[in-house]
């Protein structure tokens, strides 16, 4: 999986983020609850949804949709745009 998705269960932010992956990611992405460790509480906590694409923070709050497609359309070790 080349994305994954910092969540919380109950949190709005988060729905919404989900339901954009399923829209332009579908069965691409993976999610992970930042209450699953301590060190996704103590970096992402205050911050759900982070996104990683690559294992890198892509952004946060929300999904900015053109952006991500243009990544995700970029081979694996090629520079972000």
């Amino acid at each position: 999986m080349r994305l994954t998705l910092i969540s919380r269960g109950g949190c709005h932010l988060c729905e919404v983020a989900e339901k954009t992956l399923d829209r332009i990611a579908p069965g691409q992405w993976a999610k992970v609850d930042v209450d699953s460790s301590i060190e996704l509480e103590r970096d992402y906590g205050d911050r759900v949804p982070v996104l990683l694409l690559d294992g890198r923070e892509h952004g946060y709050w929300r999904i900015e949709e053109e952006r991500l497609l243009r990544d995700l359309a970029r081979q694996p070790g090629e520079p972000r745009l």
